[in-house]
């Protein structure tokens, strides 16, 4: 919000500087970005007189003058055309600096020298446009600063209000921040509107379709209007605000918009068919050109004002084209409205239009103060067009808002402050603040809050204005008391912590992603339709269309991240998240929201180097990293299954992670169609568990083994068996030879092809013999391995090479 020093003190008697106005704004929570003085730093701007306009002896179009400053003759070389001998003028003298760093030096032209510059009202920034030098009036004493003399030299203040402070979008709004603070009563503009034309209700009527949207609209008919600018002290209170000038009655509505933060509308009347105003929702897929010249495709819930006809204006936004005020205009409709501020958020933000008016509705307006907002308005426009207003005004207002009561307490607002405040002292505040005491009993205080104040909804908000009017210096400092306790990390908490450190430790980076995704997410990992994780709870309010359904699985956002390195040449990935996925429950409205382990694998195993082998990640990388978690995590007895894979995963290359019938997850290489469908050239390789299930399947840590004094002795199997029989099976059959001699067995050969039988394979296995207790002796592990391969040869019917 910008304000400026002497428009407030129209308001508010204030005899502070403007530095300490800005100190006080800030105190009262009001803070002063940023304070300019208009003017200032160009005293040697001057009123001057010319004695003499002589045509220049080299130029043709410039004059060679005689300039009285105040304090000497000077010599000054002009090309303006608009001025005479006599004639009072603006002087930059040598030393200068205007507006855009421009500095008067003294200089020759056209071999004539000239001590200063006479000066436009563009130059002066003044105007955004001029047609030659500025002439002053003739009282103008010459030598007078300029700014000065003009009456214009002020200091604008720039405040940086929070959303919650919509009373202070105005000057008035801050104007009465001061006058509480400062103890004074406020001056509010004087509206009384002199009425002379024949009665409204003959001319114009209004109805209200829609009173949730729009609980009041009140409206005045001026008619004799004449187009014209607008006087120069509007003019300049408008370009200090950032609001350009466009005419006598537009300039009206955002002048009185400024002054007392309420926006208001004048249509061409002429142009408002059947002198009708009908508030009421838009058709859904109806079109309208805003004063902007834009089209825009509305819907069923934006609020419009229409006439008997068609629309004529975004309610709370931008009024439209077919109803602006043109140089034909002659007779004015002026609307001054209250509309949901909800209502105008939604219907702004998704037209993305964004304008003065907007903003304050959308943060709440005074609803009370809008009839005096409309009558100061149509006074301006009456005395600046010479217009006559309609007698009378219509004020519909079917459903009034009542204002707000709350009930403070002086205990409390002193134990929240830290204070020792008087019941007298509190009552003074809220005085001061314009709130209504309307019953005081045992220091309880019913408040009655006006309804400019839409912020004030709780007794710990009377209390904040307390604090602010009482000065937030005067609240001591003091140390809060607090307990000092050990929080240890709880076991999941430690195992969390743990997986992602040996993920990282084999090179994996973590990722956090959003937890929405698109809704086709699940489509492009070939989810069927059928599928539950497709049916993600979809959001109300989506950041946008790609993250608007919450993720059932964390394969989408990986792949998204992959994409968006392999894109940056970031070819060998390893990245990892660890994060919940959101599944529905059939008839639960609550959702399961599990913690799953995702990590994804592409490019090469190796980075590239001069010693290293180049070779891609393959699955048994994949088996490899898994094997080494399950192991530090201790979670034995795993087994690998392809039984019901996921879709997204490629068949004969994944497999599932089980323990018994309970599945800790899954991993493989993706189906070449996910690739496919997110760009992606070489293969990707996928691990996902399921937290919880790995929390249930670990075992707690034994004590460790004291390795065997004795040697040990090694037998080798090899053996030809159908390609369906897992080599898992032949392990397990081994150790199914319940003997504590039998140490351990372990895969190192496996060969399809070549003179091996089709349909079969060669599988090649060691298997360690050993005790604690002595050296086993050459028959002992004969007779041992003997069973091992009796049992082979019963369960999996294997041959022996």
């Amino acid at each position: 919000m910008i304000v400026t020093y002497n428009w407030l003190k129209e308001f508010v008697d204030c005899d502070l500087a403007p530095e300490e106005l800005s100190h006080l704004l800030t105190m009262l929570g009001l803070e002063v970005e940023r304070m300019e003085t208009i003017g200032g730093g160009m005293d040697d701007v001057v009123v001057a007189q010319v004695l003499e306009r002589n045509q220049h002896p080299n130029a043709d179009k410039l004059s060679l003058c005689k300039v009285d400053s105040g304090k000497e003759i000077l010599s000054i070389v002009c090309g303006a055309q608009n001025f005479k001998a006599g004639d009072k003028v603006a002087l930059a003298q040598i030393g200068a600096t205007l507006p855009g760093d421009f500095k008067i030096k003294r200089s020759k032209i056209r071999g004539e020298e000239s001590f200063g510059m006479l000066c436009s009202e563009r130059e002066l920034a003044l105007s955004d446009e001029s047609s030659g030098i500025m002439i002053l009036p003739e009282d103008f004493q010459v030598g007078t600063p300029l700014f000065d003399a003009l009456g214009t030299k002020d200091t604008v203040f720039e405040i940086g209000l929070t959303p919650n402070r919509a009373d202070c979008l105005s000057v008035v709004g801050v104007a009465r921040e001061i006058a509480a603070k400062l103890g004074k009563k406020v001056h509010y503009p004087g509206h009384e509107v002199q009425e002379k034309g024949a009665a409204i209700e003959t001319i114009a009527s209004v109805a209200i379709n829609a009173p949730d949207l729009c609980p009041r609209y009140t409206a005045r008919h001026i008619t004799g209007c004449k187009l014209a600018p607008s006087p120069a002290w509007m003019v300049e209170r408008l370009n200090a605000a950032g609001i350009r000038s466009i005419n006598n009655i537009v300039d009206v509505t955002n002048y009185v918009l400024l002054e007392y933060g309420h926006p208001l509308h004048a249509f061409d009347f002429k142009l408002v068919a059947g002198g009708k105003i009908v508030v009421a929702a838009a058709g859904e897929g109806e079109t309208f050109t805003t004063l902007d010249g834009q089209e825009r495709k509305l819907t069923a819930s934006d609020l419009t004002i229409r006439d008997g006809e068609k629309a004529v204006a975004l309610a709370g936004i931008m009024g439209g084209g077919n109803s602006e005020i043109g140089d034909g205009t002659t007779e004015v409709l002026l609307e001054s409205a209250y509309f949901n501020p909800s209502a105008v958020r939604k219907t702004s933000k998704r037209l993305g239009i964004h304008t003065e008016s907007s903003h304050r509705f959308e943060r709440g307006t005074d609803v009370a103060g809008l009839v005096r907002a409309l009558d100061r308005a149509a006074q301006l426009i009456a005395e600046l067009s010479g217009g006559v207003v309609a007698k009378g005004m219509i004020d519909a207002y079917p459903q009034p808002i009542e204002p707000r009561v709350i009930t403070a307490r002086l205990s409390r607002i002193n134990l929240v402050c830290g204070l020792s405040l008087s019941a007298a002292a509190v009552k003074d505040i809220f005085e001061r603040l314009e709130f209504e005491i309307i019953e005081e009993k045992d220091d309880v205080f019913k408040v009655r809050v006006p309804l400019f104040r839409v912020d004030l909804e709780r007794e710990i908000d009377l209390v904040e204005e307390v604090v602010r009017l009482n000065g937030f210096e005067k609240v001591q400092a003091t140390l809060p008391t607090a307990s000092v306790f050990s929080d240890l990390p709880s076991d999941e908490q430690r195992l969390t912590s743990r997986i992602k450190d040996l993920l990282v430790s084999q090179g994996f980076s973590e990722v956090i992603n959003y937890s929405f995704v698109a809704p086709a997410s699940c489509e492009k990992v070939l989810l069927p339709e059928d599928d539950f994780r497709v049916k993600g709870v979809k959001l109300l309010n989506p950041l946008s269309d790609e993250l608007s359904v919450m993720r059932t699985t964390l394969l989408p956002g990986l792949l998204d991240t992959a994409v968006k390195n392999i894109s940056f040449r970031t070819l060998n990935l390893r990245i990892f998240e660890m994060r919940r996925v959101y599944l529905p429950v059939p008839e639960q409205d609550l959702l399961d929201e599990p913690l799953y382990v995702g990590a994804l694998l592409t490019g090469n195993r190796e980075a590239e180097g001069w010693n290293q082998a180049k070779g891609e990640i393959d699955f048994f990388d994949v088996k490899g990293i898994l094997e080494n978690l399950l192991a530090d995590l201790n979670v034995p007895g795993v087994s690998y299954s392809t039984d019901n894979l996921d879709p997204y995963f490629h068949p004969g290359k994944a497999c599932q992670v089980k323990i018994g019938n309970r599945v800790l997850g899954s991993l493989g290489e993706l189906h070449p169609t996910v690739q496919e469908n997110y760009g992606i050239a070489t293969p990707v390789y996928y691990l996902e568990l399921n937290f919880q299930a790995l929390v249930n399947a670990r075992k707690p840590k034994g004590s460790a083994q004291v390795p065997s004094r004795f040697p040990s002795t090694f037998r080798d199997i090899a053996m030809l068996l159908p390609l369906e029989v897992a080599a898992e099976e032949v392990v397990r059959c081994v150790k199914g030879v319940k003997a504590p001699e039998l140490e351990g067995v372990e895969i190192f050969d496996l060969y399809t092809g070549g003179n091996i039988p089709q349909g079969q394979k060669s599988l090649a296995i060691r298997v360690r013999y050993g005790s604690k207790e002595r050296t086993l002796t050459d028959d002992e592990v004969t007779r041992l391995h003997q069973r091992v391969v009796d049992g082979l040869q019963k369960k999996l019917n294997v041959s022996f090479r």
